[in-house]
């Protein structure tokens, strides 16, 4: 089969195609005929050596993947060929190896990391999901437990997670206010279910809480940024608030959060990928998701222009630039 695959990971890897063996069934697994991926920060950190969860070279990446089960493992009751699923199943290395990734025509995955495709979405929207909805899911819901009617600030409204995020919250019942930087980005958050928009670049942390929230600050503030946001992130959160971040590779202050006897909360929804555990509560947030899309109550931001699986490195080269809005989607053409 054809697979584009990285032979060495650092500022200068490349994407080239290779002819490899089709996976092997296992137990416990299906294989996937591969019909659509997507680009999330986490695999462009991969490929450029910045995170090392990298499968050994040359390895195949990208973790969100959506297509057909062509095979079936032992064990398997939840699934049978010609199914279709989506999921976030591969594009790294754990603790029992290499888990490969989605850009090829056949990929090996868990069937405790995949569930059934929303039946309202095609398979290159569905493939946008998986990794941002998980996140945004174990943020909220099993770490925060939002409530309805919490005041919600999630930061970056149109990225990846912050977008499903929004809907999620709003599913909930919260009252949410998201950042953005243009009025097209504020027309697009609006759409998706934001309450109240904050342009980042134009007004300070402690003018729009006095603005929103009368100096009080958020019940909880989602930072889907990391770095200097969580700082302002401690900042918008409320007495006894709740702070939820994915990035916590830098240094902090924590004086903000000791002050206010904040909860800080860091998601890493590859855990179960990495370490084999807890893989069935991917399965289960999966299954929900397809279920509130399929009623019309979520759906995807995807990026305008879409590229074929040997165009993944003008794909990771547009997501360098950071000109693109929603999720930047590859096909199996």
């Amino acid at each position: 089969m054809k697979a584009y695959r990285v032979h060495e990971y650092g500022k200068a890897a490349k994407f080239i195609e290779d002819e490899i063996n089709k996976p092997k069934v296992k137990k416990g697994h299906v294989v996937i005929g591969v019909k659509a991926s997507s680009l999330n920060p986490v695999d462009h950190k991969i490929l450029k050596g910045k995170v090392k969860i990298n499968p050994a070279s040359p390895g195949t990446l990208h973790m969100d993947v959506a297509g057909v089960i062509t095979e079936v493992g032992e064990g398997v009751t939840a699934f049978k060929t010609g199914d279709e699923i989506y999921g976030c199943a591969g594009g790294l290395q754990g603790e029992a190896g290499n888990i490969e990734g989605a850009l090829a025509e056949y990929m090996l995955a868990d069937s405790n990391l995949i569930a059934l495709k929303p039946k309202a979405l095609s398979f290159s929207e569905a493939a946008a999901l998986p990794l941002v909805a998980i996140t945004a899911w174990e943020g909220l819901f099993d770490r925060a437990h939002i409530k309805k009617e919490d005041h919600i600030l999630i930061h970056a409204g149109t990225g990846g997670v912050g977008h499903i995020a929004i809907q999620l919250a709003k599913q909930q019942g919260a009252r949410v206010a998201t950042t953005v930087s243009s009025e097209e980005k504020a027309k697009i958050a609006k759409g998706l279910g934001a309450d109240e928009i904050i342009f980042y670049r134009d007004e300070s942390v402690k003018d729009y809480t006095q603005r929103l929230t009368e100096g009080k600050g958020f019940d909880v503030v989602f930072d889907t940024i990391g770095a200097d946001n969580l700082d302002k992130s401690l900042k918008a959160a409320k007495t006894s608030g709740q702070v939820i971040g994915i990035v916590g590779t830098n240094q902090h202050d924590l004086t903000p959060m000791h002050m206010k006897g904040l909860s800080l909360h860091l998601v890493f929804m590859l855990l179960p990928m990495l370490t084999g555990e807890g893989r069935t509560h991917h399965k289960f947030i999966l299954e929900s998701i397809a279920k509130w899309i399929d009623e019309g109550l979520i759906k995807p931001l995807i990026h305008e222009e879409k590229f074929s699986f040997d165009q993944a490195n003008e794909a990771h080269a547009l997501f360098a630039t950071n000109k693109h809005i929603g999720k930047i989607v590859l096909e199996n053409t």
